[in-house]
């Protein structure tokens, strides 16, 4: 999976509506350039072991923001991690 197709099903399935907007993105000083996607398993604070989609940046953006996030293997809904 590439970033563009994460993209593309997330919007598709209607979850994320201003995830991936231009202007939400240059407002953290983001492009999809800098994103990778890898599959993995998180646990979250409501269960364990939740498949998932981790859009990664590869560089930190303002501030040093360096944050992953995730979304499910199946519904592309996004999830949050437990610290």
């Amino acid at each position: 999976m590439t970033p563009s197709e994460l993209k593309y099903h997330v919007e598709a399935a209607g979850k994320e509506p201003h995830f991936f907007k231009r202007k939400t993105m240059q407002f953290f000083g983001d492009t999809m350039r800098n994103y990778g996607v890898r599959r993995t398993t998180i646990d979250t604070w409501t269960e364990d072991g939740v498949e998932v989609w981790e859009l990664y940046r590869k560089r930190p953006v303002k501030h040093g923001l360096m944050s992953s996030a995730y979304f499910e293997v199946n519904t592309f809904t996004r999830r949050h991690e437990k610290k």
